[in-house]
C-alpha cells in the first residue's frame, strides 16, 4: 500500500483576480505533489479560496455586489488558473461550502470545551487587508502619521465584544513542539522568526466579530462571526473529511505532510494553527514551508503580455511549461525573487531550447536518419559512456533530497547539470563523425544520449508536465514506465524500439515586432 502524502496551498482571497503570487504558490505546490506521485506516494493535493471575511464584504460593497456574488464571480477564475497552469490538485475547497461550515463549527466547539475560548471585549489595531490584529509595539508610522502594520498595510482602531482564544496558554507547548520537531517550520529564517515571536510571549487572540455577518457563525451565539483565520485555517482538515475523523480520507491523510504558504502568513500557520489543533485534540501538521514574494522591478515586459502580474497573460505568451520552469528554476524557493521579460526569455532559450531541447532533437534526428528510426544497439561501454550513465542514474537521489527540503530550484539545477554534461559528452564523442568509420560506436553514443534524455524527461515531469510528456513520447516510453521507479537500469530503453519522427519540444522564443 502506497504511503500517503497530503500537501496544501494556502487558500486565496477571491476579492480580486488571481495574480502571479497565487500562480507561483500553485505551481510550486503542484511540482512537489507531482514529484511525490512519481515517487510512488498516495498524494492528496488541496487548494481553494477563502470566501469569507471583511475584505470580501468591503470589496463587494464598493462594486455594488453582495459578497456571495463577488465570490461566485471571482472564485471560478482561481479554479481556471489552476487548470490552465496544469495543477494536479485533487480538490478545490470553497469556504462557503456546507462541509466547511460543519468543520469550522466543530473545531470551535472543541476549543470551547477545552476551556480555551471566552467572551470579552476587544480594543486594538486591526488590518482589514491582513485580516490580522496587531499590538501597538508592532506598528510603524506611515505618511501623515498614519499607523501601518508590519506588512505596511493600514490599520484601524476596533472596539467590540469578541470571543478570545487563550493563545497565551500555548507559549510553552509551541516552543516545546518547535524544539522537538526542528523541521516543523521552513525555511530556517522563518523558523527563527516564529520561535522568537513565541518566546517573546503571546497575547490571547480575538476570534470573533460582531460588526459584520459574512462568515461562519459561532456555535451558540449567532451574533458573532468567526474570525476569518479560525475559519480559513480549518479548511485543511475540512478537505480530508473532518469532523468525521473515522472517514477514510481523514484516517489516511491527516496530519498533513506539508502546508505551502507565503511568508506573510507564517504566524497564522505556525503559531495560531498548531495552537488551535492542540486545543481541539487534533494532530498537528508535519511541516509548514513559507515561500518568498515575486517582484517585477520595473523591467520592460513584452507589450503583448500586458499586465505583468496576470498569470493568464504570462502563461499564454511564453507557454505554460516555460512559465512553470522559469519561476521554479529562477527563484530559490523560500526566498524573494525577481522576474522580467529578458530573464524569462533567457531561461527559455538557454535552458530549454539550447540545452535540453537541442540535445534531444540532435540525437533523435540522428537516430531517425541513420538507424532506420529505431533505437540503436548499445555496444560495449567506454569510460565516458559509463560516467554519463552513472551521473544520470544517480541524480534522482539528489533531486529527491532537494524536493524533500522544498528546494525546488536545486532539484532543477541537479537535472540540468546532467543535461549540460550530456551536451558536452555528445559534442566530444562526435557521433556524426563516427557514422563513417565506426557506426557501431555511433549507435552506442546515440543510445546513451537517448537514455539520459529519457531519465531527464522523467525527472522534469513535475515541473513541465506537458513538454516532458511529449519528450517521453518521442522516446516511445509507455505511460506506465514514467515513474521514478523506472529510472536507472530498471527502465533502460530497449534497443530496436521504433521511434516516432522527432519534432522540437522546446522552440526558441523569437522576439516579435511590436507596435506602440
Amino acid at each position: 500500500m502506497a504511503e500517503p502524502f497530503y500537501i496544501t496551498t494556502a487558500i486565496s482571497y477571491p476579492n480580486g483576480a488571481p495574480h502571479i503570487g497565487h500562480a507561483y504558490e500553485a505551481i510550486a505546490t503542484d511540482a512537489l505533489a507531482r514529484f511525490k506521485r512519481l515517487d510512488g506516494y498516495d498524494v492528496f493535493f488541496l487548494t481553494g479560496t477563502d470566501e469569507h471575511g471583511i475584505k470580501m464584504m468591503q470589496t463587494a460593497r464598493a462594486e455594488g455586489l453582495t459578497p456571495a456574488e463577488l465570490a461566485d464571480r471571482n472564485t471560478p477564475r482561481f479554479q481556471e488558473m489552476v487548470r490552465v497552469l496544469e495543477c494536479s490538485n485533487d480538490d478545490f475547497i470553497r469556504t462557503r461550502e456546507e462541509r466547511h461550515n460543519r468543520s469550522s463549527q466543530e473545531i470551535w466547539r472543541r476549543m470551547e470545551a477545552n476551556g480555551d475560548i471566552y467572551l470579552s471585549t476587544y480594543a486594538g489595531w486591526y488590518s482589514v487587508r491582513d485580516e490580522a490584529y496587531y499590538d501597538e509595539s508592532e506598528l510603524a508610522a506611515g505618511e501623515g502619521g498614519a499607523k501601518l502594520s508590519p506588512q505596511g498595510t493600514p490599520v484601524e482602531w476596533v472596539e467590540e465584544e469578541s470571543y478570545f482564544f487563550k493563545l497565551s496558554a500555548y507559549r510553552e507547548k509551541l516552543l516545546a513542539h518547535y524544539e522537538a520537531n526542528p523541521d516543523f517550520i521552513g525555511p530556517e529564517a522563518r523558523r527563527n522568526e516564529v520561535t522568537s515571536f513565541v518566546a517573546g510571549g503571546l497575547q490571547d487572540l480575538s476570534v470573533s466579530r460582531t460588526t459584520f455577518d459574512w462568515g461562519i457563525r459561532v456555535p451558540g451565539n449567532d451574533r458573532h462571526i468567526m474570525y476569518v483565520w479560525v475559519d480559513a485555517l480549518t479548511n485543511y482538515i475540512t478537505g480530508v473529511g473532518f469532523p468525521d475523523e473515522e472517514s477514510q480520507a481523514f484516517k489516511t491523510y491527516w496530519p498533513a505532510d506539508l502546508h505551502v504558504i507565503g511568508k506573510d502568513i507564517i504566524r497564522f500557520h505556525a503559531v495560531y494553527w498548531p495552537a488551535f489543533l492542540m486545543s481541539a485534540g487534533i494532530a498537528l501538521p508535519r511541516r509548514v514551508f513559507a515561500h518568498g514574494f515575486l517582484f517585477n522591478r520595473g523591467e520592460k515586459m513584452s507589450k503583448s503580455v500586458g499586465n505583468v502580474i496576470d498569470p493568464f497573460a504570462i502563461a499564454e505568451h511564453y507557454g505554460v511549461d516555460q512559465m512553470r520552469y522559469f519561476f521554479l528554476r529562477e527563484v530559490p524557493f523560500g526566498q524573494d525573487g525577481n522576474y522580467s521579460h529578458e530573464a524569462i526569455v533567457g531561461r527559455i532559450n538557454a535552458d530549454l531550447a539550447n540545452d535540453f531541447g537541442n540535445l534531444a532533437q540532435r540525437s533523435l534526428s540522428m537516430i531517425g536518419k541513420n538507424c532506420g528510426g529505431a533505437l540503436p544497439k548499445c555496444g560495449p561501454l567506454a569510460p565516458a559512456d559509463e560516467a554519463m550513465l552513472e551521473a544520470a542514474d544517480g541524480v534522482v537521489e539528489e533531486v529527491r533530497a532537494a524536493m524533500g527540503a522544498q528546494a525546488i530550484h536545486r532539484a532543477l539545477e541537479e537535472v540540468w547539470a546532467v543535461i549540460a554534461e550530456t551536451n558536452r559528452y555528445f559534442a566530444a564523442q562526435e557521433p556524426w563523425a563516427l557514422k563513417k568509420n565506426d557506426p557501431d560506436r555511433m549507435g552506442t553514443v546515440l543510445y546513451v544520449t537517448a537514455e539520459i534524455v529519457r531519465q531527464a524527461a522523467i525527472l522534469a515531469q513535475p515541473f513541465m508536465p506537458q513538454a516532458s510528456g511529449r519528450m517521453l513520447d518521442l522516446l516511445a516510453v509507455p505511460p506506465e514506465a514514467r515513474s521514478l521507479s523506472h529510472l536507472g537500469e530498471a527502465g533502460r530503453l530497449a534497443a530496436g524500439t521504433r521511434l516516432p519522427e522527432p519534432s522540437p519540444v522546446f522552440p526558441r522564443y523569437v522576439e516579435q515586432e511590436e507596435t506602440a
